[in-house]
């Protein structure tokens, strides 16, 4: 893809724009809890120029993990930002970081933009269009379009969606530079092999706008005589990012700031004192946990009183296994296009899943101290928050800012061997030395692996089902908080069904710059007839994608109630699959054996009345289901979107 061509938006033209005139509304006018922002002079200030952006976004934290929805972790300084913000607890991603992160970026479906599935497929799919494994040259950009419309643009994090600088093997055009990111300093791949670097001279990891770099190199961070002396993740993109707010700041132009963190991604691995701040705090187990947290989640309202939480995953002491035809030549796979009833029969096997009352006294040990270490991560995070938040304060900008912060994704539940009984590694990790250097920087480029597994991502989902990598709402529901500009109290939760792509319309509407219109001229296919110019719209000479999100901001201000989509809603990956109902009461959800029904059949859940996915009421409402299946087809067919012959999950 060639490298945008800056060529300013224009800008909406009147004496208040939209993002102004949220503001004047929520100065004026409380909701209908009789809260308001107050009239404040700051707030009055704030309107003489757009508002900035700062965009936090978790790695792989779960719903539940935070204090404000529901956890016993230390989170301070998002409770703060919850105090002058307000909860959403109906947000939606996608199943896996770079499938979300392209949808961040381009505003629309993953399967448009290059990311079908995470990365290049390894199966058939493989060079499909829509199947790069990189954000293609049909996708938008935020930053672009933000930065074409006046405002300065930063990211420090985790990119995950491209990683060819000009000039390279893969071809240019795919990191953060060349998207419109005027500074950035980028982790390309989806994990850090170790959070406080020591990458190797030459290594392709990480860029710094533009060009490679080597954190933990002579004269770069956490190198000899590089400054910081410490490299750790989540510590220096928050000080990068605000060293790029302040490179520009006095020339008065908004900016956005993309805080791309890579925290609590394993490996698992955070400094002092947070690496201690919780011993003992897990050692009652799952389930202990995980009822306590449903109980405050009650209690803060983030669910109802009457809420069923989902039951949790059957233990499985051992492997599953596989049909007999699994990984031959004669498998006809289950899959959301192929039934039993059709005569497909086969699928995978499964995993190792333990209750914690079957753990001997060590794989107890170790199972709390990956817990333990998981929480100081997340508690670190909220630290770096904090200090982006105060900074905005400490130059001016916070009562200017438009602050959101949310999870990639449902928490990771990867299984800590592969799927294989993990008690051998769980024993391992129980005694010294391995035990006492658990979480704690080994020096190397590749630190131990360190996850914390499949019970403990339940207990982060709670009170979902499942995890990342499923359609289920414990995949791709994740905390969502928003600060407005000027805002200093609370206001009342909010709980229609959002997505990710939502931010995106949200960011511009913010802005003040309109998004990009203009269809696309038509362009016949000599072959087929087809318009492969269809839905796409002009931007910088190119044929894109619009955006398709709905943006929240009149949701947030007050200018409207109610629903904020009213239209189907479908996504896939994996082969996985849902479809929401235009009136958001069903949800057909499609997951392959044997974590999904070993007949292979779409299940149906009324999430009006349980989220939680407990009670698959398919076969009572054969029409609805049918009819959600139907319309899961038709966007499929709309986005380009391809069933693997064997749907199975990225691990």
């Amino acid at each position: 893809m060639k490298k945008f061509r800056s060529q300013s938006l224009a800008i909406r033209l009147g004496v208040i724009g939209a993002a102004v005139a949220s503001l004047v509304t929520l100065a004026s006018c409380g909701d209908n809890s009789g809260t308001s922002l107050g009239n404040t002079a700051s707030t009055v200030a704030a309107a003489q120029k757009r508002p900035n952006i700062l965009y936090i976004m978790a790695d792989d934290l779960g719903y539940s993990d935070i204090r404000a929805f529901g956890g016993e972790i230390n989170t301070p300084n998002l409770d703060a930002l919850v105090q002058s913000g307000r909860i959403l607890t109906n947000h939606h991603t996608g199943t896996v970081c770079a499938i979300t992160r392209s949808m961040l970026i381009s505003g629309t479906d993953h399967h448009l933009v290059g990311e079908g599935t995470m990365g290049v497929p390894t199966d058939e799919r493989k060079g499909l269009p829509g199947y790069e494994g990189y954000l293609n040259d049909r996708a938008l950009s935020i930053a672009q379009l933000l930065k074409d419309g006046g405002y300065h643009t930063y990211m420090a994090g985790k990119w995950h969606i491209g990683s060819g600088i000009p000039g390279s093997p893969t071809g240019g055009g795919q990191t953060p530079d060349q998207w419109g990111f005027e500074h950035s300093y980028a982790l390309l791949g989806g994990a850090a092999t170790n959070h406080f670097a020591h990458e190797p001279a030459g290594s392709k990891n990480y860029t710094e706008d533009g060009k490679y770099v080597q954190p933990g190199q002579p004269g770069q961070p956490g190198g000899t005589g590089g400054n910081p002396a410490v490299f750790y993740s989540t510590d220096f993109y928050t000080q990068r990012l605000i060293s790029y707010i302040d490179s520009n700041k006095a020339d008065g132009k908004p900016f956005f700031a993309y805080a791309a963190f890579t925290s609590p991604h394993w490996p698992l691995q955070v400094p002092e004192p947070y690496l201690h701040n919780y011993a003992g705090k897990y050692d009652q187990g799952y389930d202990a946990i995980r009822n306590a947290r449903i109980a405050r989640q009650k209690a803060l309202g983030i669910i109802p009183a009457d809420f069923t939480p989902f039951a949790g995953v059957p233990e499985k002491p051992a492997v599953s296994p596989a049909t007999v035809n699994n990984g031959t030549a004669n498998a006809k796979y289950i899959s959301a296009v192929h039934s039993a009833a059709q005569g497909y029969s086969d699928y995978g096997p499964g995993v190792v899943d333990k209750a914690w009352s079957s753990l001997s006294p060590a794989e107890k040990k170790a199972q709390a101290r990956y817990m333990e270490i998981y929480a100081g991560m997340v508690e670190n995070l909220d630290h770096n928050i904090g200090l982006l938040v105060q900074h905005l304060k400490d130059i001016g900008e916070y009562d200017n800012t438009f602050i959101m912060f949310q999870s990639d994704n449902g928490a990771e539940g990867w299984p800590i061997d592969s799927g294989a009984d993990p008690t051998a590694t769980d024993t391992a990790n129980a005694y010294d030395p391995v035990y006492s250097a658990l979480g704690s920087d080994n020096g190397k480029q590749n630190a131990q692996r360190l996850q914390y597994g499949l019970r403990w991502a339940e207990v982060s989902a709670t009170p979902f089902r499942l995890t990342k990598g499923y359609a289920t709402e414990g995949g791709v529901s994740t905390p969502l908080i928003v600060h407005l500009p000027g805002q200093t109290t609370q206001l009342p939760t909010l709980r229609p069904f959002t997505h990710v792509t939502d931010n995106t319309a949200t960011f511009l509407d913010v802005a003040q710059i309109a998004a990009p219109a203009q269809p696309a001229p038509p362009l016949l296919n000599s072959l087929t007839g087809v318009d492969q110019n269809k839905g796409k719209v002009v931007y910088n000479n190119r044929y894109v994608y619009p955006i398709t999100g709905q943006s929240l901001l009149p949701v947030l201000n007050g200018q409207r109630q109610g629903v904020v989509h009213t239209a189907p809603f479908g996504d896939e990956a994996y082969g996985r699959g849902y479809l929401r109902s235009a009136d958001g009461q069903w949800k057909a959800l499609w997951t392959e054996p044997p974590n999904g029904p070993l007949d292979g059949h779409w299940e149906l859940f009324d999430v009006t009345a349980d989220r939680g996915e407990n009670r698959d009421v398919s076969a009572q409402n054969p029409s609805i289901i049918s009819s959600l299946i139907q319309q899961w087809n038709t966007y499929m067919s709309g986005v380009g979107g391809v069933e693997p012959q064997r749907p199975r999950g990225y691990y």
